[in-house]
């Protein structure tokens, strides 16, 4: 069982930037993948980024590519998401997500068992 906190969260105007953080309970988690999904009001949850922890490989999204960057504390268990250049189209609910094994699948979010509460984030033209 692995649980998932996140924060960081806020509002924020175009252009600028946030950080999300997400802690996971499990020390140790070497071959998990762990990922970033959001949701916007009135649409499906979507994938944004993963990390496999055991060597580091990211993958992103297309519409995040080059304003987001995905990273990870081996010694906290953490889980960042570095947010720049903001849109209003951005503006969701951030979810971090916790699988125990990396695939090319992992942008899949139904692959996920472990799932964070959420945060919000509220990016203002």
């Amino acid at each position: 069982q692995v649980q998932l906190v996140e924060s960081g969260g806020g509002l924020v105007q175009a252009g600028g930037s946030l950080r999300l953080s997400c802690a996971a309970s499990r020390r140790t988690i070497s071959s998990y993948a762990m990922g970033w999904f959001r949701q916007a009001p009135g649409k499906e949850r979507e994938f944004v980024a993963v990390v496999n922890w055991s060597d580091d490989s990211k993958y992103y999204a297309d519409s995040v590519k080059g304003r987001f960057t995905i990273s990870r504390d081996a010694v906290k268990t953490t889980v960042y998401l570095q947010m720049n250049s903001l849109k209003p189209e951005d503006t969701a609910v951030y979810y971090c997500a916790a699988r125990s094994y990396y695939s090319t699948s992992s942008h899949s979010e139904s692959l996920y068992p472990y799932w964070g509460q959420g945060t919000q984030v509220t990016v203002s033209s």
